[in-house]
């Protein structure tokens, strides 16, 4: 793995080099092994908090722990093109828009003790900037070269929260075209219905039951690529204990394992379908 500025990430994009980086900030990486009609990422993977917001943090770590998205790196790695973030949304949050990614508060509770300097906020907002940068370069290339792109949307939720039996697996899809890509929708749902996790873990998957796919992730690409699908795909956070930040690894490798192929081959399909 190389640390490159974005500028040099791009130019490595545009002239279709295979490589893994890190951005010079460290604030995401990006490994592309092969370029192929798919791209996998993981928005909300990162935990990384610089330093100098700690002292005017009012979440604990394990607060910022329990509403990040652990391990969905990790689901897709062996994927030819995966972009990750690395720092927790509680700097900024690649899901949100510009003026909404650096919180005031979160989760129902304020973020800092006192109102982030200015300086701080921009410095946060740069590394939003430069990864969009990327993301815009990255799916640029893959319509370019084929036509046609889907982008696997990789997240978790804490499903102890809810007070009604939720899936494993949900969908998020109301701002993507559903009357020109319903049928793969409804695929990937089924393939995921039949991931077999450890210990019992129910094999259920459904659509907009939890949350309905209205991250900035999907919403860009949509907005700036006309052929390119997002799928927000969201597992329960049944690989950890989301209580005790105990990650469960054999349920993580369990979902890598299986999406090795079913992944693969729903991108495959999906690119015979609209090439």
């Amino acid at each position: 793995m190389q640390r490159l500025p974005i500028d040099k990430i791009i130019s490595k994009i545009e002239a279709e080099e295979t490589f893994s980086a890190v951005s010079d900030d460290y604030s995401f990486t990006l490994k592309i092994d092969e370029y192929v009609p798919y791209v996998c990422g993981a928005v909300h993977d990162g935990h990384q908090f610089r330093k100098e917001l700690w002292e005017n943090c009012l979440h604990t770590e394990y607060e910022r722990w329990y509403e990040e998205d652990p391990e969905t790196k990790n689901m897709v790695i062996s994927h030819p093109i995966l972009i990750a973030g690395c720092d927790s949304r509680f700097e900024y949050d690649l899901n949100r828009d510009p003026e909404n990614a650096v919180f005031e508060t979160a989760w129902g509770k304020q973020l800092w003790k006192q109102p982030l300097p200015e300086a701080q906020k921009e410095k946060s907002l740069k590394k939003h900037s430069s990864f969009y940068k990327v993301v815009h370069a990255l799916i640029s290339k893959i319509e370019e070269k084929y036509g046609i792109c889907i982008v696997y949307d990789m997240h978790s939720y804490n499903w102890k929260r809810w007070d009604r039996e939720v899936p494993t697996w949900n969908l998020g899809t109301s701002n993507i075209d559903n009357e020109r890509f319903g049928n793969q929708v409804e695929a990937w749902r089924q393939a995921l219905s039949t991931i077999e996790l450890p210990h019992n873990i129910k094999q259920t998957a459904k659509i907009n039951d939890t949350f309905q796919g209205n991250g900035y992730f999907l919403k860009y690409i949509t907005t700036n690529f006309k052929n390119t699908l997002v799928l927000a795909t969201e597992i329960a956070k049944v690989y950890c204990d989301e209580y005790n930040q105990v990650i469960y690894p054999e349920v993580v490798s369990a979902v890598e394992e299986q999406l090795k192929f079913l992944l693969k081959e729903h991108a495959l399909n999906f690119y015979n379908s609209y090439s």
